[in-house]
């Protein structure tokens, strides 16, 4: 076992079993996002940025219906919150798609409720089947990987372009960034466009079969690009997104409300992420997001320091919690501590489309109908 190493740049450290460090004791990730700052877009100047985000807004004008302009997911947390703001003050007329999948806090209903009843914009909720999502949440959980949120992933993007096409609109605009969302390691979650890994998972693991749950193959997103014509826009990355300055804005204009940390909206993925993934992992997807602040230079790395010294879960909330999850999820505490205690397995570990000929045609398409 390697002797453990923290990077002397940013805060991820030998707990990503792929890391790797340079003379200077940089990691590769904080490096790579450096090199990454110095392409387009992320090297255009404030002026320039916006010169391109007016140009985008008119492109997605232009291509959209009477009713609606393009799709955006919202979930109520910072950053969905804050590109439904911006994108509605620079005129765009966007259709809101939120998926319940039955783990929603009532923070985050009422922050989207709000959102969208100051903004003047529609809602459209896909309430997921709990019965068979309940039944693929454990499958991931029993396969012991530690990208067991890959399920809520995949369905939100399969949603997203089955609304899209439903409404003949053109463009998705995402809320996904490179200032906040530069790093997340390879080993700590994958395959999430990989049905068949899904599916082979639910096949070993589950007991419901999947009738309804919103699924997307790698043809179908072929189908979805180059037939029907749809784009995803990350369009947070043609402004100055400061995390700090999104909250505050969307508090004082929209009321909304903060959460103890990154994507807790969710009672799950605050579970998940702040206690599962540490604890039985030794993965702490704080690392992550405060070194993609570090890189982006909205935090120093001496801040984000003090802010992993904190606990990732109140333990006096912790036992509240993990009743609360294991009971959602049908299954008693000895049960949940099987799960913490069985070996660690990796994507890898399961059969996917990541090494077959089908997901290799398929990119070598993809690649080829890109240059053209």
């Amino acid at each position: 076992m390697n002797a453990y190493q923290i990077c002397n740049r940013c805060v991820m450290d030998t707990t990503d079993p792929n890391i790797v460090f340079d003379e200077k004791g940089y990691c590769n990730h904080c490096t790579n996002v450096l090199k990454k700052k110095k392409e387009y877009p992320f090297c255009l100047n404030n002026d320039e940025k916006k010169k391109e985000l007016e140009g985008i807004i008119a492109q997605i004008k232009k291509a959209g219906t009477k009713k609606y302009d393009c799709i955006v997911g919202v979930s109520g947390g910072v950053d969905s919150s804050y590109l439904i703001y911006i994108i509605t003050k620079m005129g765009l007329k966007p259709l809101a798609v939120h998926l319940d999948n039955g783990w929603n806090s009532e923070l985050a209903t009422s922050n989207i409720e709000n959102l969208c009843k100051k903004l003047d914009v529609d809602l459209f909720t896909y309430v997921i089947n709990w019965n068979e999502f309940r039944d693929i949440q454990l499958s991931f959980l029993k396969a012991s990987t530690p990208d067991a949120e890959i399920p809520t992933d995949h369905a939100i993007s399969a949603i997203l372009y089955a609304i899209a096409v439903k409404y003949g609109l053109k463009y998705i605009v995402s809320g996904d960034n490179f200032n906040t969302e530069s790093i997340l390691p390879v080993a700590w979650s994958h395959g999430h466009n990989d049905w068949k890994y899904i599916r082979e998972i639910h096949k070993r693991f589950g007991s419901v079969k999947m009738k309804t749950f919103p699924r997307s193959s790698y043809f179908k997103l072929f189908y979805y690009t180059f037939v029907k014509k749809i784009k995803i826009i990350k369009l947070l990355n043609f402004v100055d997104y400061n995390k700090d300055v999104a909250v505050q804005t969307i508090k004082n204009e929209l009321g909304w409300k903060p959460y103890e940390g990154k994507h807790h909206e969710s009672i799950y993925t605050k579970f998940f992420q702040s206690y599962i993934l540490p604890k039985k992992f030794n993965f702490d997807k704080r690392k992550a997001h405060l070194s993609s602040l570090i890189c982006s230079g909205q935090i120093d790395r001496k801040r984000a320091i003090i802010e992993l010294k904190k606990e990732t879960f109140l333990l006096s909330k912790l036992n509240e919690n993990k009743e609360y999850v294991s009971t959602k999820l049908g299954i008693g505490n000895s049960k949940f501590d099987d799960i913490m205690n069985a070996k660690i397995k990796t994507f890898w570990d399961y059969p996917s489309y990541e090494n077959s000929w089908y997901y290799k045609l398929v990119r070598i398409l993809y690649r080829f109908l890109k240059k053209k």
